[in-house]
Order: structure tokens, then sequence, then C-alpha cells
């Protein structure tokens, strides 16, 4: 007996209204904050201009390094003393990092703000950096990284980003850097990299009731000690397309799953395509419903999962798909995935797609953004990106208004299925002519 069963359609999106933001120079820096009244607590977040894309090429790992060795104290106190001062105001320090920024954030309730900055400014203007904590620091994030490289997925990532980007450009490298890169810092790597990028002033970004913060006294405390003249961001980077197609094989001897990466560049997410191109990759590979996870998992069983989207940052961008499969059905999978690819490129979506993936984009919205470190984290996007005030207060509708006609329009003009590099990490003596019979492009054995 075979059980049908009809697929809900989609709910209409919530409501959604993004607060209210106030900009401001205050103290030497920025000051860019959300007004949530009534709200308790309160976030804090310092957000630098010193992200992976800083690093010197071959000095891949500093930010993590740094990240975590601003926790082994200060020069006003050691870390002992940090920790028992920041957790007596009931919070942490929080790291974040990407390729365009460095975030370190506190969330307190609003009568503990002003403290809690003062703890944060103190780890990031005046760290520690003991050269025997920064190098115990340096040894766990490598054994970290060792652990992680030791599974399927981060090699595949590598090689994968390498093609895209070029291996001898930063940005062609892993985010993280890997755990020979890590391994080879040294202690003068962290200080000078904290000598460059830590000491200028940044923004300042707060979510919080803003009838009971004092936005120029934080700022004032956040920017104490900091200066440097202004950071030149780059404009984006132009990335060409590849002319063909083509496989790499990564050897991963006796694996009993392959692991596959594909992908090409793709725009920066400041480009007027960012709606439509995320509404794309949406209907895709970007949900559980989408053309990938429904072909490939529920109809024909090749994997637990496969996703595919967009991903952007300020100066570039790559269109990707990622998943893992049984050996034995490798090439299936990525004949499967590219033709899917190229159907979407060829064909464009539907209006059932389209709304179900509009309303699932717009509800997210009222969903994600609830709290004041959701809120934070949204105002982040408007600082790195250039984005004006009112881009998630517009966003809902922008989401909504999308038609089929623009979103088809987007994935014919940025999806480029000839263009693919398809990085299969997997057993090569078992899988290597099944891809050559694929005829999916020039099968290429990686080596490290």
């Amino acid at each position: 007996m075979t059980l049908i069963a009809t697929r809900p359609g989609p709910g209409a999106a919530r409501p959604y209204r993004f607060p209210q933001v106030v900009r401001r120079s205050a103290a030497g820096g920025q000051v860019v904050a959300a007004h949530l009244p009534g709200q308790n607590l309160a976030v804090a977040l310092l957000l630098l201009d010193a992200g992976a894309g800083r690093e010197p090429v071959g000095k891949e790992g500093l930010g993590g390094v740094l990240a975590k060795a601003l926790e082994e104290g200060t020069a006003q106190r050691d870390g002992t003393a940090y920790a028992l001062a920041i957790e007596a105001l009931g919070t942490e320090l929080v790291t974040g990092l990407d390729w365009d920024s460095f975030q370190v954030s506190v969330q307190v309730p609003v009568d503990r703000l002003s403290a809690a900055v003062a703890l944060l400014a103190e780890a990031v203007r005046t760290p520690r950096l003991d050269p025997a904590d920064v190098l115990r620091v340096r040894d766990d994030e490598a054994t970290a990284l060792r652990m992680d490289w030791a599974n399927p997925g981060p090699r595949a990532d590598a090689v994968l980003r390498a093609d895209l980007f070029g291996a001898d450009n930063r940005w062609g490298r892993p985010m993280y850097g890997d755990p020979a890169s890590v391994a080879a810092l040294d202690v003068d790597d962290v200080t000078v990299f904290h000598s460059e990028w830590f000491i200028r002033p940044g923004t300042l970004i707060v979510a919080g009731d803003l009838d009971r913060i004092d936005l120029d006294a934080l700022a004032a405390t956040a920017f104490a000690g900091s200066g440097g003249g202004p950071v030149v961001k780059g404009e984006p980077i132009e990335v060409p397309l590849a002319g063909r197609r083509k496989v790499i094989l990564v050897d991963r001897p006796g694996s009993v799953q392959s692991t596959l990466r594909l992908g090409h560049p793709s725009p920066h997410r400041a480009h007027p395509d960012h709606v439509p191109m995320t509404l794309a990759g949406t209907v895709l590979g970007g949900a559980f419903t989408s053309r990938l996870n429904h072909l490939i998992r529920e109809v024909r069983g090749y994997t637990y999962g496969i996703r595919g989207d967009f991903a952007s940052s300020r100066r570039f961008g790559r269109f990707g798909i990622s998943s893992g499969v049984q050996t034995a059905v490798t090439a299936p999978a990525l004949v499967e995935a590219v033709g899917e690819v190229s159907r979407t490129q060829a064909t464009g979506v539907t209006e059932d797609e389209l709304a179900v993936a509009r309303s699932w984009r717009a509800g997210q919205l009222s969903v994600e953004l609830q709290s004041p470190r959701a809120i934070a984290s949204a105002l982040t996007t408007l600082v790195v990106h250039d984005l004006p005030d009112d881009y998630h207060a517009r966003l809902r509708e922008a989401l909504l208004a999308a038609t089929v006609e623009e979103v088809s329009a987007a994935a014919a003009a940025h999806l480029h299925p000839d263009s693919l590099t398809l990085v299969v990490e997997g057993d090569a003596a078992v899988i290597r002519d099944d891809l050559v019979a694929a005829g999916l492009g020039e099968v290429l054995d990686h080596t490290a």
C-alpha cells in the first residue's frame, strides 16, 4: 500500500516591523543602535573591520587565535580576575569572525550595560597577550582543526574555495585557516595583527531600550584609547567564471560515502539582485522543499539531505551545493544535481515554488529577528555592507513582492552550470571510472 499525502501549502507570512535605527558619531567612532522599547536586556557589539579577509596570505587563522586569546586576561587583570569580573555581571564575551568583520559582544540587563561595555573594551583594546597564553591558544586551535579536518568535508571545502578564488589569494583559503597555517603562527603574528586592526575605533552596535541607555557615554567607553585612520574597505572583487566544468577528486581511501561540494563565483552581498538571487537559491536548494532535496533525497534516495544556495560577503560571493551520498551513487547524484541547476537556469521557477519560498523567507524575519542579539546582528549587516537604515524594514515587502519573472531572471543571470567546479571527496579507486563515464567534465586528481 502506498500512502499519498498532499503537501500543505504555504501560510501567510506574519507581519513584521524592524525597530527604529539610530546613527551618530561619538567619541571618535560610529554608533548604530536599534530602539527596543521596554526591553530589559540589551546587547552591545563592537564591530571591527578585522575579518579573515584582513589576514595576510600564509597567516590564515589569526582571527580565530586572537578571539580566544582575548579571554586570557588584560593589561589590568589576569585571566581569572577578568573571568570573575565579567561573570559577576551575568554575561560573557561572545566573539564572531567572518570574511568582513570581527565582532565582540555582551548581553546584559540594561542597568549593567555600561559596566559590561567597559569590560568588553578592556579585552579588545588592552588584551594581555602573554606569549605562553597565545601559544597555548594557538596549539589548542590547531588541534581542534586537525580533529575537524580528519572528518569528510573541510578538505573538499578548501579545494573548492582554492579553485574558485585562487589559493594565492586570502579569500581562496579557508576562513579559519587549516591545521598547518594555524600551527605555524607565532606570538608576533598575533600581536601585530591586534595592533593593526583592534586599536581602530570600529562601530559600536547597540540593541535595547534607548530611553534607558546613554549612547554617548557607551561610545566614550568603547572607543577610549582607540585611534588610526579610516579603513579602506576595498571594491568588490571581479572573480572570473571558469571556461569549462570540471571534477576534482579528493582521495579518501576506503570511504563508504562521497562528500560533494559544487560551486562557482557569484555576486557580492550588496548586489541589486540579492533578493531575487536568494529566492532562486531557496527554490533550487535552500529549503527542505527545494528541487534538489526533493529529487536527490526523496525521489532518488541518494542522501539524507542536499543544500544549495548563494552565499556572499562584502567583496565576493559564491553559489554552492553540498551533500554526502553513498559511494555507489556518487556519479548519478552529481549528474542529477548538475541537471537541476541547468533546468533552473534555463527555465526559471514556478509561481507555486516561489510562493513557498517567499512565504518562508519573509516569515523567517518575524521568527529570527526577535531578540536583542538578533537585532544587533542585523545592524552589523547594515554597517558592513553599506545598506540603508530602512533595509530590514523593507526586506519583508521586497521578498513578498518578488515576481516569477524577476526570480527566474536572477536564476538565468547568476547560475552557471557549465562553469561549476565539482569537488568529490571519496574513494578515488572506486568512483573515478564512474565520474569519467558520467561526462560531467574533465576529472582531475587533487594533490595536497
